[in-house]
């Protein structure tokens, strides 16, 4: 247990250091399906700089798209869904990235598994748990890998704030602080407007930005909450039918609580404090894969303030996929991990309409 300064600087040595990686062989070879503003922008560009992993093949509903996108970055195969899911050149890769709309996820990964594709998928999961679980049994019939691109579990700081807390170094976890808010419909909204369609989304905020406070919570902790108690609201028209600001505490084993809140339409603003019997570790921004979080760890009067290199996050996340492919490792944020959020956001969103604590419903 870290007690003094000095060892609690030790938990800053070599931060960005990857602690999962045992191997630096082998090539993953990847498809994207759905072609979004998120995979132009972000997927694409963090793949380039990967060092296990390559993208092969496109899938897209638009054929221009498709073409302009595979021309810009040298990719050969480029395919429609239809073709997709009828297996047209699925020698030409060996995993899929599922995208887009969370309500069309479980339809990409039938096609991969039946495909023997391993699968990457955006968090969250699914629009219900029902869905997100036959995406498990989908994958674990086909033998195939999925794992939920859930990148801050990769993201060695806050791999590294995990470390710290296990160890003890703020003693017994007591409470935890997360949030992550934004103003949505100012940042691309033509591109998003499906998180606004509450058959695609699944939800609003608590779909898209809430999972992150839910599954860091649940990461740190290491542990499932047992209880929930949530409330939502949405006074702005343009978000009728989801979840525009949601606030939820979680109970978990032992008594420890999170406190957790987000929004569609607040000050951009994403940061976690974790305060213990001992002391307390903050990381501002959590969520942010743009912007290097600085972790302030504090015990008694001692207090460590670290700011590491600046690292991609989607690009560890997906070189992380692609270890875990080549060596059969099971990833950290894997199917059943994603199942367990959306089981608890039923919870949420059970108990902001019942006004009532509700217990997750969680998989045997």
């Amino acid at each position: 247990m870290a007690t003094d300064g000095q060892s609690m600087d030790g938990y800053f040595t070599d931060v960005a250091e990857r602690d999962w990686q045992t191997t630096d062989e082998g090539t993953v070879r990847l498809a994207l399906v759905g072609l979004g503003r998120f995979t132009r922008s972000e997927v694409l560009p963090a793949v380039r700089n990967a060092d296990r992993c390559e993208v092969t093949a496109l899938v897209s509903g638009s054929p221009e798209t498709a073409s302009a996108v595979a021309r810009e970055h040298g990719v050969d195969v480029t395919l429609d869904y239809d073709t997709f899911a009828d297996g047209e050149r699925s020698d030409a890769f060996d995993a899929v990235y599922v995208g887009g709309p969370n309500g069309l996820h479980l339809d990409y990964t039938r096609t991969a598994a039946r495909l023997g594709k391993h699968v990457v998928c955006e968090k969250p999961m699914e629009v219900s748990a029902d869905r997100a679980r036959e995406m498990v049994e989908r994958c674990d019939d086909a033998g195939v890998t999925l794992m939920v691109a859930y990148r801050p579990q990769i993201e060695p700081t806050m791999r590294r704030v995990r470390e710290l807390v296990r160890d003890g170094a703020v003693g017994d976890p007591v409470q935890i602080h997360a949030w992550f808010t934004g103003h949505i419909l100012d940042q691309n909204a033509d591109a998003d407007q499906w998180r606004l369609d509450p058959d695609l989304a699944g939800g609003g905020a608590l779909m898209d930005v809430g999972v992150y406070p839910l599954n860091a919570s649940r990461f740190l902790l290491d542990a499932d909450p047992v209880a929930v108690q949530a409330t939502t609201h949405a006074p702005d028209a343009a978000f009728e039918g989801v979840d525009e600001h949601v606030a939820f505490l979680l109970t978990f084993p032992g008594g420890a609580t999170a406190s957790c809140t987000a929004s569609y339409d607040a000050q951009q603003d994403d940061r976690l404090r974790l305060v213990g019997t001992e002391g307390q570790v903050q990381v501002n921004p959590a969520f942010d894969a743009g912007v290097t979080p600085t972790v302030t760890l504090e015990r008694g009067e001692e207090t460590v303030e670290y700011t590491g290199p600046f690292v991609n996050e989607t690009t560890e996340e997906f070189d992380y996929f692609a270890h875990c492919v080549l060596t059969g490792t099971e990833p950290e944020p894997d199917g059943r991990d994603g199942l367990a959020d959306v089981e608890v956001v039923e919870a949420v969103y059970e108990s902001a309409e019942t006004g009532r604590r509700v217990e997750p419903r969680y998989s045997a």
